[in-house]
């Protein structure tokens, strides 16, 4: 049995367009009939069949040790009922493992979404609650043929805590 994991807190920002502009978009409302333009959800889903689902999550708390990236298309994440939650980040890479120091966590409002850019390794979404509701936009066959998982806990014996 090996020694135990390191625990690193990750300490969350709250989430803005220019703090995430490395890893997607952030989506908020806009006014009806406003004409597409580059504050919409860039979306790259031409790879296969969009699906677009609502995910039920339980008691998923703050720590993760696993980070996950699609290289096929974008991703649209967000919460229903205005509930906060959070995510970890790295910068899109095709690389084995994410780089450790561009790892960030950012704390989304319920009352808007995200949009992870083709690459973006992603942990999460995580929060307090004792379930919540996320829409998701991917394509029909995402978690079977572009999901590539790097594993901390055996890379680096490293697992986090998003504070």
């Amino acid at each position: 049995m090996g020694k135990p994991a390191l625990l690193k807190q990750l300490r969350a920002e709250w989430i803005t367009p220019e703090r995430f502009q490395p890893y997607g978009q952030v989506i908020t409302p806009s006014e009806d009939g406003k004409p597409y333009d580059e504050s919409d959800a860039q979306l790259n889903l031409q790879n296969g069949i969009p699906r677009f689902y609502i995910m039920c999550l339980h008691k998923r708390g703050r720590k993760f040790h696993k980070i996950t990236r699609h290289s096929q298309c974008t991703q649209c994440l967000g919460s229903l009922e205005g509930k906060d939650w959070f995510i970890a980040v790295a910068p899109p890479s095709e690389a084995n493992e994410p780089d450790l120091e561009k790892l960030a966590a950012f704390r989304i409002p319920g009352n808007c979404f995200i949009k992870l850019e083709v690459g973006t390794w992603h942990a999460g979404p995580y929060f307090e609650h004792d379930v919540v509701d996320f829409y998701n936009l991917e394509l029909s066959d995402t978690n079977i043929v572009d999901r590539f998982t790097h594993s901390f806990l055996k890379s680096h014996n490293l697992e986090f805590e998003i504070v």
